[in-house]
């Protein structure tokens, strides 16, 4: 019998469905404008692009522009590429600039479905990013839907690593701009450590389309861009701890998959103890537990995760000395990627690699809060609606399914399960060879390197020639994937997640082409061509009655979307083809989440050796499993997500702040304001407001006049004067402070003064920044140990972030302050002693003698080494004001 629900479904369709409707007016509007966009000149599209353009920017929506803008780009593709969007291109395109997810299956032509949606959006003149998952698809990508933009009168820009500044400026000024999620971040934070805005590169954020969504937003949001510098150097604490760490016992240590955490026992911490005093790392009369020893223990800890945790070749490969990360969600190499907080050194240290110095936080974001920025985003995946809570919840992006352009012929066979490793090898093998004798091309997925070697090796010792895919073949991915779907071949990939390049049955025809002219260059003309077309044709018919694509998965992913990726490999624009999954009870997924029940089940029917349970009930089982994990997933991301919104706050104010000073003139009201605050805070600490005259503290007001406002001027003695309260001090004060500025501007002149202002103010903003982000870090990483208390750790966080914030708003007034009251020009005497000093340094960097000692110059006028009072206010690192011609810091600056 039907629930109420299916029936529902039957009757009005599902949500889905109306979607889909819904869109099917304005196709027909567009089909219908296709005679009149085939009638006009080439020249005639691109005045269609200005009449469209000057009437988006004179306010008319881009909603009602949409038909004839997207009729206009499809007539565009198909004299610029060959290419005519299909209906369901165009109803992809739709979505994408409703600020939606299309979810469209492998071979749907999802890189041109993102040139309706940019073109419609970059009407309006702000600019629009198209973002992928690699550099190879953003410069394929930009290089060949450019033609199309090209075509149209628009600009194409393409981002990639180590870019010119001038180059990398221009691609962001470009009406469309194809980018990595990685450059967009970190030039992002780039940008917000620039001194000047003609430096920074990124416009506003109008526009973004996502390419592989799911593996960008999800995938990659777990883990936050950071710039960092370099800070100092404990190589050889790493290598000691690494050397106690094979020493340790199962018994010392606990060790848990599901969280990938790892633990020590109080028998380990007794025996880490003992270990390291008598390797010197751990003073004598110094406990484990002591605060001192936080810094030994992060580093023990994070040793003992370098060993238990991460595997070589599947977590990371060793290349030329260099320990570098695998993405498990692509099976390409993260280069520059590097883990935090020293697991990544004591990882190198376990590998014996070089050991790279730790790094300290100069800026970061998260994916998440990154692509928040956007007036409207959009994306493209072939698999999201295993994800659509997410998406819905952090981003407020709905998923939608797009019809395929031909109904999906593929056969998904339900997942075969063997007791062992070794009798699902054995069963891996015997269907790839079942296959290949038939020329079945057969692309077969592994989750690690080492397990795709191992298959690798099992192929060879039966005959079988086949291609391998991974980290190692990084440089020959798109050839291998071209060559997948060739009769009768046998591919090992460790992933396919946005691969970015079609596998074709019979092979890719382009190649092919590319091949015959890298051959013969001079002797490939239009009948070459022809040949390579009409053989390609029997290639293909020959793979289609062969079945198709076989894709044989070797093991479930944590993600039902790594899975479905997969899968959807075969069968794209309506081919046939067939897929299957081969487990046993040993994989990880089976092991670490309840394969106890399916044990006990597979015993029971009393299986022999090497034979596999195949029912769909085993299928509803593995995918609850993968929910459990995904749900786990979502949960760690929605964490790391609340958290970083705390900081996410903050950075938005001190950003803003950032672009207010670098866009003002003039910024002295700003100093100021400043100026007059701090006065504010001294008067009100040292002459608290309703106190009597003999509480004040005139002598420490005095000093602290001197040191941050650079004034000596009486303040004790206007305290005893008759009937003078605290507002008259502070007047005073204003008064000596506004003075002390001008006769400063007068020295230097205005237009130098308000330089030094602007760059004071925002040297002194990075500063404090830094430290600030390392002071959250500290607090992130003790906060949890407060739900012990019973206290809930992220509002312990909000409260303590927020009073943190506050505390560098004021050392921020004070610092700047301070620094622009120490400011002095040099004089001229100094100006040629720092002459003569480089000129003298030069001489002897050409091969001259020992330098001279520097000229002194001319003391300052009234000095007396005696008297504090008469060597002015100099900076650390201005000349000294005896005339040594060292600086301050290095000479008279040592005994203040």
């Amino acid at each position: 019998m039907l629930g109420l629900g299916t029936i529902a479904k039957k009757i009005f369709g599902t949500p889905n469905d109306r979607l889909v409707k819904a869109t099917l007016p304005q196709i027909e509007k567009i089909n219908a404008l296709e005679a009149e966009c085939e009638a006009l000149s080439d020249e005639g599209i691109k005045a269609k692009t200005e009449e469209l353009a000057k009437r988006a920017i004179g306010g008319e929506s881009l909603d009602a522009l949409l038909p004839e803008a997207f009729a206009n780009c499809r007539e565009a593709a198909k004299r610029a590429l060959g290419l005519r969007a299909f209906d369901t291109q165009l109803m992809g395109g739709i979505f994408l600039h409703q600020g939606n997810i299309s979810e469209m299956k492998t071979g749907e032509g999802k890189t041109l479905v993102a040139t309706f949606p940019a073109y419609l959006n970059a009407l309006t003149g702000k600019g629009v990013h198209v973002v992928t998952v690699n550099d190879y698809l953003a410069k394929r990508d930009a290089e060949w839907m450019s033609q199309v933009f090209t075509f149209l009168g628009l600009t194409t820009g393409v981002i990639y690593p180590q870019q010119p500044e001038a180059e990398k400026n221009a691609a962001y000024r470009c009406d469309v701009t194809y980018a990595t999620n990685n450059e967009l971040g970190f030039d992002y934070l780039r940008d917000n450590m620039k001194s000047e805005l003609s430096q920074m590169n990124q416009r506003e954020h109008n526009f973004a389309i996502v390419d592989e969504v799911d593996s960008i937003l999800v995938d990659e949001a777990r883990t936050p861009l950071i710039i960092s510098g370099p800070a100092e150097d404990r190589s050889e604490m790493y290598v000691t701890i690494d050397k106690l760490i094979p020493e340790i016992q199962d018994d010392h240590f606990t060790l848990d998959e599901k969280t990938r955490n790892v633990n020590y026992t109080d028998e380990g911490n007794e025996f880490l103890e003992e270990r390291l005093v008598s390797a010197g790392i751990l003073p004598e009369d110094q406990s484990l537990y002591a605060p001192e020893s936080t810094s030994i223990v992060h580093h023990v800890n994070q040793g003992l995760r370098a060993h238990k945790l991460f595997t070589r070749d599947k977590d990371y490969i060793v290349r030329d000395d260099e320990v570098v990360l695998i993405d498990e969600f692509t099976g390409r190499m993260m280069t520059g990627r590097r883990l935090s907080e020293g697991l990544h050194q004591a990882i190198e240290a376990k590998e014996d690699c070089k050991i790279m110095p730790e790094n300290v936080t100069l800026a970061s974001v998260t994916f998440q809060n990154y692509f928040r920025l956007y007036e409207k985003l959009g994306g493209m995946t072939g698999t999201a609606l295993t994800e659509a809570e997410e998406f819905n919840e952090i981003y407020g992006l709905g998923v939608v399914e797009v019809p395929t352009n031909r109904p999906i012929a593929r056969i998904d066979e339900h997942d075969q399960v063997y007791r062992t490793a070794k009798e699902k090898f054995d069963g891996v093998v015997k269907a790839i060879k079942e296959a290949n004798a038939k020329g079945q091309p057969t692309l077969v997925g592994t989750t690690s390197i080492e397990k795709s070697e191992f298959l690798s090796q099992l192929l060879d010792a039966e005959g079988i020639p086949h291609n391998v895919l991974n980290a190692r073949q990084h440089e020959q991915e798109a050839q291998i994937v071209a060559d997948a779907g060739k009769l009768g071949a046998v591919t090992i990939a460790t992933n396919m997640a946005g691969r970015g390049t079609d596998i074709k049955l019979g092979g890719n025809i382009e190649f092919k082409i590319m091949e015959a002219i890298a051959a013969t260059p001079d002797d490939v003309n239009e009948e070459v061509r022809a040949q390579i077309e009409e053989a390609h044709k029997a290639d293909e018919q020959a793979v289609k009655d062969a079945g198709g694509l076989f894709v044989l998965a070797t093991e479930r992913h944590e993600s039902r979307r790594i899975d479905n990726q997969l899968r959807g490999r075969s069968g794209r624009q309506g081919d046939p083809g067939k897929s299957s999954f081969f487990l046993s009870l040993e994989d990880d997924l089976m092991r670490i989440f309840g394969s106890e029940r399916l044990d006990k089940v597979l015993s029971s029917l009393g299986m022999k050796d090497g034979e596999a349970i195949v029912h769909p009930w085993v299928n509803k089982s593995l995918e609850r499993a993968q929910a459990k994990v995904e749900g786990r997933n979502f949960d760690i991301r929605k964490q790391l997500l609340k958290f970083d919104d705390v900081m996410n706050d903050q950075r938005k104010v001190i950003f803003s702040q950032r672009r207010e000073i670098m866009e003002a003139e003039d910024i002295s009201e700003i100093a100021a304001d400043m100026r007059s605050q701090v006065i504010d805070d001294l008067v009100d600490t040292h002459i608290p407001a309703k106190s009597y005259a003999d509480q004040w503290d005139t002598e420490g007001l005095y000093a602290q006049v001197i040191a941050q406002l650079g004034l000596d001027v009486p303040v004790i003695e206007w305290a005893n004067e008759e009937g003078v309260d605290d507002d008259d001090i502070r007047e005073r004060l204003e008064e000596a402070a506004d003075e002390h500025m001008a006769e400063k501007t007068a020295a230097f002149g205005p237009e130098v003064m308000r330089n030094i202002e602007k760059q004071i103010l925002l040297q002194t903003i990075d500063a404090k920044w830094r430290e600030h982000l390392l002071t959250l870090e500290h607090l992130r990483s003790v906060v949890g140990f407060r739900g012990y208390a019973q206290r809930d750790p992220l509002n312990e966080y909000k409260t303590e972030s927020f009073q943190l914030f506050e505390g560098l708003l004021d050392g921020l007034r004070a610092d700047v302050t301070q620094k622009l009251a120490q400011i002095r020009p040099m004089t001229k005497e100094e100006q040629e002693a720092m002459v003569a000093q480089a000129m003298e340094q030069q001489r002897q960097a050409q091969g001259g003698e020992a330098p001279a000692p520097a000229p002194k110059a001319a003391a300052l006028p009234g000095f007396d080494e005696a008297d504090e009072s008469t060597w002015g206010n100099p900076g650390r690192n201005d000349a000294c004001p005896c005339g040594s011609g060292k600086k301050f810091k290095h000479c008279h600056g040592q005994l203040s």
